[in-house]
């Protein structure tokens, strides 16, 4: 009888899930990777690297733009349409703090650099990834992006990639927030009860490069700036599908 019911569910409701989560097509407002014209006059580039707030944009040696520090607010893009866009490519995820900083004439360029995987992780947890999530000093956005990647849409479950309450348990840390002087400690006794070997996920600008608050006398970086970091997922906050997407990059994880 309860099988009966569950079919009745199923076909009533149909499948909510997304079948495929490496080909989902994103529309606006979604905000993923910016592309940088070749053309762009340098007095313009120039304008656009003094109005960033936190100046994500530079003009030299080249016209560039950090996503590790990107808010994703658009701004530049408003004031200058023509030499800067931000495309719906939510696969924006980089193991390498190098690989978010996207230049002018840069389309499509892989982000992942298989070179700097570590072996041993894409053996262990290529099949089962047990996480813990530690907000430092976060504003909820990401984290509760971080929440929706294992709702019923996208099912990142299914893939063995789970978050887990304790570290023990665990196979990495996901940290979200610019690491306020309150949750410094905090992160550090969480990512040291992690069995090793582990993996460090930075996910979002403000647990990337502190953000809006980089400057801020509150923030305490010194130890996370020490960490060994496998996969930096850009985003203010992240999408789901970015998170998902660069972990399976890294892990080598089929996602259809």
């Amino acid at each position: 009888m309860i099988f009966l019911k569950e079919l009745k569910i199923l076909k009533t409701h149909g499948i909510q899930y997304i079948n495929d989560l490496s080909a989902v097509n994103l529309k606006g407002p979604f905000r993923g990777r910016p592309e940088l014209s070749e053309n762009a006059a340098n007095d313009d580039v120039v304008e656009l690297e003094r109005f960033c707030p936190v100046r994500a944009i530079a003009s030299q040696p080249i016209f560039s733009l950090d996503m590790g520090k990107c808010v994703f607010c658009r701004e530049c893009q408003f004031r200058k349409p023509d030499i800067i866009r931000f495309t719906d490519d939510y696969k924006i995820a980089s193991n390498s703090r190098e690989g978010l900083v996207i230049r002018a004439g840069d389309k499509n360029t892989p982000l992942i650099d298989s070179a700097k995987i570590r072996k041993e992780i894409v053996k262990i947890f290529g099949k089962a990834l047990k996480l813990r999530q530690v907000s430092a000093g976060g504003d909820n956005s990401c984290e509760m992006e971080l929440n929706a990647c294992g709702n019923v849409n996208f099912d990142m479950g299914r893939f063995g990639i789970e978050f887990h309450a304790s570290p023990r348990h665990c196979d990495g840390i996901v940290v979200t927030g610019p690491v306020s002087q309150n949750m410094s400690e905090a992160l550090k006794l969480t990512y040291e009860a992690v069995p090793s070997p582990k993996i460090v996920i930075l996910a979002g600008v403000d647990a990337i490069s502190g953000g809006l608050f980089a400057d801020s006398p509150a923030i305490d970086r010194s130890y996370i700036d020490r960490l060994h970091v496998d996969l930096y997922v850009p985003g203010n906050p992240i999408h789901p599908l970015s998170f998902i997407n660069g972990i399976s990059h890294l892990l080598n994880i089929r996602l259809n």
